[in-house]
């Protein structure tokens, strides 16, 4: 069995698992620490997705990391420059010597006795299986399962001539030129989809069961350009960054507080960019207020363009059935279709899907609630990193990183082995998860199975990036709510059996 004994383990090497890495690096560059990464390269999602006109949709002014200034000025990057990002963030603070490909992480069993947590994977090139032993565990393997999308069965796919497609596992070879394409979905690919599709298709077709909403954006702005070009690139990005962030915060915020408002201004610019263009507002008017779902972005309005140029259009109804021409809706009309994709979301999926234990016993995760945040419940030594539902998720992972750090300089300078979050008589709020509010279906899914929210904080989750940056970079870290523990005196013992008769095959590995 191959055995890794690390200060810390980091699982995922995706933005929130760089981001980890590299704040470690900074602030504590004498801990010891391994990324376990299940892809060949890093990236998560970015390195995932190859879908055609892969992009952000969020600002690439909030959603890069705090501590590496973003220096192309559009808004709205596509996949190929945020994957280049994340390599040049890795090889500035030297973390590709810390990454371990290819491991399939299985579970994570926290051992009270040797204070340590036991994570069993398997190196998927080799098929062996292997064993780390560290002090913390950072999970930073996102909120989604990577190996299968959302994917709803359809009455007659098998009659369907055509071929179906999942944009989480879009095909490196798929040629759609000059042929009729459905995309079923309205979210965040779709919109992405439809205008990258569009000019080489005969026609693209999205067909939703409920519109959402639709808001432009310039992917560059005269702003951006004047600071970039004027200041040097850190103070560019500080500024860039502080003022998309704020208003973010302040749209997020009026969208909760006069919705009835924010929802006629999403309205009237919608109207204005299909005006003349024939296409029926009824597609584009939501039963929902601002940000009960997530908002769509869309760059200089590139959707509504390929709206207006007729090659595309949108279709509000249901899925009767697939015929072998396309497919059939309640209404009656059938949508003929050579290419159907399939962008109908993606399955959460919380710690990566491994199994998580203390002492042997499972640890039921819709049964805790999320101290800052950023711990779980009565788990110790370990932080979980999720990013905001209505904001850019990094903004979130670089606060939890910070966090983390803060946390693990505490326990070094006072001598504490372990830290656990307790509740004490905190209550759950009903119904509320740790990813907020938000009623989108991907999250209904799987309600019954996500951590919870508090009534009070620090258990309360505000979705608040102003709120977190004091909590968790500025409060004091030995707040009520945390239980530190000395070392048990295992320590040395410990490691003389983890390595005890071993020889050395990979940085940090050993085989016992």
């Amino acid at each position: 069995m191959h055995v890794v004994e690390e200060d810390v383990l980091i699982i995922g090497a995706g933005l929130s698992g760089i981001s980890a890495a590299c704040h470690l690096r900074k602030a504590l560059p004498t801990r010891s620490f391994t990324i376990l990464e299940r892809r060949t390269n890093i990236g998560g999602t970015w390195d995932l997705f190859r879908y055609p006109g892969v992009r952000s949709d969020s600002d690439m002014f909030s959603f890069g990391f705090k501590f590496k200034p973003w220096r192309n000025a559009h808004f709205f990057s596509q996949g190929a420059d945020i994957r280049q990002y994340v390599h040049e963030a890795a090889l500035e603070n030297r973390v590709f010597d810390h990454i371990l490909f290819q491991r399939k992480v299985g579970s994570a069993n926290w051992n009270s006795h040797t204070q340590r947590w036991e994570v069993k994977a398997v190196n998927e090139a080799t098929g062996v299986a292997e064993e780390y032993h560290a002090k913390f565990l950072m999970c930073c393997a996102g909120y989604y399962n990577y190996d299968q999308g959302h994917r709803p069965t359809f009455a007659g796919e098998e009659q369907f001539k055509g071929q179906i497609v999942h944009p989480q596992h879009w095909p490196e070879d798929l040629d759609y030129t000059g042929k009729r394409v459905v995309v079923i979905g309205s979210g965040a690919t779709a919109v992405t989809l439809i205008p990258s599709m569009a000019p080489k298709v005969e026609h693209i077709t999205m067909l939703q069961r409920s519109p959402g909403y639709i808001f432009s954006l310039p992917s560059v702005d005269a702003v951006t350009r004047v600071l970039q070009k004027t200041m040097p690139a850190k103070l560019a990005y500080k500024l860039n960054r502080a003022r998309t962030i704020g208003l973010a915060h302040f749209m997020f915020k009026i969208s909760k507080s006069k919705p009835a408002v924010v929802r006629r201004f999403l309205m009237a610019m919608v109207r204005r960019q299909l005006k003349g263009s024939g296409v029926d507002m009824r597609h584009f008017t939501p039963n929902y207020m601002p940000w009960d779902q997530r908002l769509c972005l869309v760059p200089d309005g590139d959707f509504f363009q390929a709206l207006r140029s007729g090659k595309a259009s949108v279709a509000t109804d249901t899925i009767d059935r697939f015929v072998p021409e396309g497919i059939a809706l309640k209404s009656g009309e059938v949508l003929k279709a050579d290419l159907v994709v399939t962008a109908t979301g993606l399955n959460v999926q919380m710690v990566g899907g491994m199994h998580m234990s203390l002492d042997g016993q499972a640890v039921n995760l819709s049964e805790k609630m999320f101290y800052k945040s950023v711990m779980l419940q009565d788990v110790p030594n370990a932080i979980v990193v999720l990013g905001y539902t209505h904001a850019s998720w990094t903004l979130k992972s670089d606060l939890a990183s910070g966090f983390a750090c803060r946390l693990l300089a505490h326990m070094d300078k006072h001598g504490h082995a372990t830290v656990v979050a307790r509740a004490g008589a905190v209550p759950q709020v009903e119904g509320l998860t740790v990813l907020g509010g938000l009623n989108s279906n991907y999250l209904k899914r799987v309600a019954d199975q996500l951590p919870r929210q508090g009534a009070e904080h620090p258990w309360h989750n505000k979705q608040d990036y102003y709120h977190d940056s004091k909590v968790l970079l500025e409060d004091p870290i030995d707040e009520p709510g945390l239980v530190f523990e000395p070392a048990l005196g295992r320590d040395d013992n410990y490691k003389r059996r983890a390595k005890g008769g071993s020889t050395r095959t990979e940085k940090g590995m050993v085989i016992s």
